[in-house]
């Protein structure tokens, strides 16, 4: 990779700077009514990005949970009811209406969060629960210089160093997910696995942040064990906490490694979700995987729905997906300085390719929805 100053340039001076005090487009030449079309869609985006700030102090604050069910609610019965100041709920509010996640009553000066809305927005038990997307936002752009530098050097962000919102945040917004297809689809759709699980198997969770992947599956398989692993030391505290408060200790481990180390043999099943992709050295990962795997065993590994062809992207999905992917993804392999960084689409045939070098041939995609892919994998 060239880096600005292997390619001789000083970092701070792009090429083409130095035009930029002159039009570097002849606007004579443009068609005025794309422009406009197109100012039209960069003032939309940037007003859901400073949205995104007033969903995530909805969420953390409890206003969406507050006016979920509730019916109308003028300010100051919603500024009571979450023993906040109404000047500042009142202009959320404003907010809300006109981004059009609230309605506004006429003539009763009351406000109301519509019952599907609340499903997305304040239930963090729905499959369709989105908010902790804009928690981990607050992470995110907190490291724009450290990423400008990362662009400039072609050094990486690690995930240690972005704010403690990422951690929570990632957890949060992955979880609803996980529970509601985890076990009744994934699982599932993995051959022999289930029954494995049922009779009593050991399951590695590597990558696994906050842990929730792997207490839903020990939750709905008591007689295995299960031991969570993540180089994340402050997620792997956290998991220990919410496993003792689930009663989860009995059957579920969690320890500080590296999916290239992680400690243990004759596992069942091996799990990555949404994780794979993060490594610097994803190969070394299921290598790993691969001479911890017992015989028989299956490697499950969940990715995001991307595509390695850039234009199938340019969907509401691909578009966060690709997003994150320069925020967050690609940074935090790069900061591994491994052999690989793949960033989080680049594609079946990428991972495929990965996993046979590492000696695990057997592939299949055993389930997909809008946003993953799950591959059944093995010797």
């Amino acid at each position: 990779m060239a880096t600005s100053a292997s390619a001789g340039v000083t970092p701070g001076s792009a090429p083409g700077r130095e035009r930029m005090d002159k039009h570097l487009v002849d606007e004579e030449r443009v068609d005025e009514d794309r422009v406009a079309q197109f100012l039209e869609r960069v003032i939309t985006d940037g007003g859901a990005a400073v949205a995104g700030l007033c969903t995530s102090l909805g969420d953390r604050l409890g206003l969406y949970a507050a006016m979920a069910g509730a019916g109308p609610l003028t300010s100051a019965r919603l500024a009571s009811r979450t023993g906040l100041v109404e000047r500042y709920v009142r202009e959320w509010l404003a907010a809300q209406v006109a981004g059009e996640y609230v309605t506004y009553v006429p003539g009763t000066d009351t406000y109301e969060l519509p019952d599907e809305h609340a499903v997305v927005l304040a239930d963090p038990d729905s499959a369709h629960y989105a908010a902790g997307f804009f928690t981990m936002l607050q992470a995110v752009y907190a490291t724009e210089d450290a990423l400008m530098d990362a662009f400039r050097t072609g050094e990486g962000v690690g995930w240690q160093e972005h704010g403690p919102a990422l951690f929570a945040g990632t957890a949060k917004f992955f979880r609803p997910g996980y529970a509601a297809s985890l076990v009744p689809e994934w699982l599932t759709a993995l051959d022999g696995v289930v029954a494995k699980l049922e009779r009593g198997g050991r399951v590695a969770d590597v990558g696994c942040g906050y842990g929730y992947s792997t207490m839903l599956m020990a939750e709905a398989f008591p007689a295995s064990h299960f031991y969570g692993f993540d180089f994340h030391p402050p997620s792997i505290r956290a998991a220990r906490g919410i496993a003792a408060e689930r009663g989860l200790a009995d059957r579920v481990r969690f320890d500080v490694a590296t999916a290239q180390d992680f400690p243990g043999k004759g596992f069942d099943l091996i799990t990555f979700f949404d994780c794979l992709h993060d490594t610097g050295d994803p190969g070394g990962a299921l290598r790993c995987a691969e001479q911890a795997l017992a015989d028989g065993g299956t490697c499950m590994i969940v990715e995001p729905n991307g595509s390695a062809d850039v234009q199938e992207n340019a969907t509401p999905v691909g578009r966060a997906l690709t997003a994150a992917s320069v925020a967050v993804c690609l940074p935090s392999a790069l900061a591994q300085h491994g052999p690989q960084a793949l960033g989080n689409h680049a594609g079946e045939e990428a991972m495929r390719t990965i996993a046979a070098d590492a000696g695990l041939r057997r592939w299949r995609l055993a389930a997909e929805s809008p946003v993953n892919r799950v591959y059944a994998v093995g010797r």
